[in-house]
């Protein structure tokens, strides 16, 4: 019997019957959205055709953006509640803080990581003195109903 004999038929994985097996490809559009006082992101989720992929319920990019004379990011504080974000840049810092007193700079090459669970007040802002570009991307994830309050 040769190796092909042995092997077993391919399974197609659509998880449902109305699912398909296959990737999708869907471009979408993003929209242009202001955050805080001075930084403009494009968001792609949630969208008029899709509120989610997967665990992804927002996903957005910022930059490249020249800040030499301006500020960088000014996010003031704001709540969260029930899910999880994800920040990642590219180019520039960003110093994070919230309610749990915590205080970080996240830096290019580094994923900020935070977890809303049952509330958290976070904000996002460029320090003082700051790199001459800001480029980064924030993906949240929505914790799934048994990690909710996580």
């Amino acid at each position: 019997m040769s190796d092909l004999q042995l092997r077993p038929s391919p399974v197609v994985c659509g998880g449902r019957d109305d699912v398909a097996g296959g990737p999708v490809h869907e471009l979408l559009a993003p929209r242009r959205v202001p955050l805080g006082e001075s930084t403009e992101v494009r968001r792609l989720l949630p969208s008029m055709g899709r509120r989610m992929v997967g665990a992804w319920c927002f996903v957005d990019h910022y930059g490249p953006d020249d800040i030499v004379d301006e500020p960088g990011m000014q996010v003031p504080p704001h709540p969260h509640i029930g899910l999880q974000t994800v920040s990642w840049l590219h180019a520039g810092e960003v110093l994070h803080r919230d309610s749990l007193g915590s205080l970080q700079m996240v830096r290019p090459r580094e994923l900020g990581l935070m977890t809303a669970g049952r509330a958290i007040s976070h904000s996002e802002e460029s320090p003082r003195q700051h790199a001459p570009v800001l480029h980064g991307a924030q993906l949240w994830v929505a914790l799934p109903d048994e990690h909710r309050h996580t």
